[in-house]
């Protein structure tokens, strides 16, 4: 009974698994190798792998990994060293540090789709305004630019500028933290040497939160890769005629799409999407190690 008993604190947990992610991904896997399924009647004509080639060919899913692809090659190193450079500026302040703190964490607590509208007013031209964005480049000299239904480098500015603006809060809190917790006996031992504060910062500080770095980057590619509601948020639910879908809102309009009712398609780019991210995520993992040996 003794060694039931672990199991049975655990059999709750285990269970919530299962249905909610273990049934889901084994279900995936089913439809995803099902060719030709029809979603009305329910029925197949013949398994294989069909329906991966299909979405490898599919012009638009090659869109969306094309604009996944450069969302987190841009926004995971600008978002993490931008983060790094704040929680340091930040932990070397003294007076009124916790409200600066709050003050750079409120738009991780605004709501994404609000945080788009607000975005819009200021890139997007319209019959009355050319956005306030195009009012500062214009009265520099510039030309303005409609950021939001214009050229395809001005579309994935602000999409990645949003994507850094909303993740950039939790990094700063996280770093901070790890700041916080770092000896300072180390600082005062580098202090009484002479050492430069890049050298310190170089030495000690980066070495001693290394793993929370590594942490942040692991999570922003994972987040990064699921990227969804920004680009809703910014461009409206149509991102196909935008150009500015991404690997999950192509598997969310195979699913509900207009040109939707299309499950083994959405399975199968949701497992090439799975693969993609953990072979990244393993990638970090054994750089981390790497680094921490």
């Amino acid at each position: 009974m003794r060694k039931l008993r672990p199991w049975l604190y655990l059999l709750p947990a285990i269970a919530f698994l299962g249905v909610f992610m273990v049934y889901p991904l084994i279900d995936v896997m089913i439809y995803s190798v099902e060719e030709g399924y029809n979603s009305a009647s329910q029925t197949y004509f013949g398994v294989g792998l069909y329906n991966f080639r299909y979405v490898l060919r599919d012009p638009y899913f090659i869109q969306a990994l094309k604009n996944t692809f450069i969302l987190v090659i841009i926004t995971v190193p600008l978002s993490t060293g931008i983060g790094l450079l704040i929680a340091v500026a930040l932990n070397s302040i003294q007076k009124l540090k916790d409200l600066f703190q709050t003050i750079f964490f409120l738009p991780y607590v605004t709501n994404t789709l609000a945080v788009g509208l607000v975005f819009m007013i200021l890139f997007k031209k319209t019959a009355y305004s050319d956005g306030l964005i195009n009012v500062l480049i214009q009265a520099f000299g510039g030309n303005g630019v409609d950021f939001i239904d214009g050229p395809y480098w001005a579309k994935m500015f602000v999409l990645c500028f949003y994507t850094v603006w909303v993740v950039l809060p939790f990094k700063i809190l996280i770093l901070t933290s790890a700041l916080a917790s770092v000896n300072p006996d180390y600082y005062k031992a580098a202090k009484i040497d002479g050492t430069s504060r890049w050298r310190t910062f170089y030495k000690i500080t980066l070495p001693m939160i290394s793993p929370m770095i590594f942490y942040l980057i692991i999570t922003g590619f994972i987040g990064a890769f699921k990227a969804y509601s920004d680009a809703v948020a910014l461009f409206g639910t149509d991102l196909n005629a935008a150009g500015m879908n991404t690997i999950v809102g192509y598997v969310y309009d195979m699913l509900y799409g207009n040109g939707g009712g299309y499950p083994s398609y959405a399975s199968a780019a949701a497992l090439i999407l799975f693969a993609i991210v953990m072979t990244i995520t393993c990638i970090n993992l054994l750089l981390s190690r790497q680094n921490d040996a």
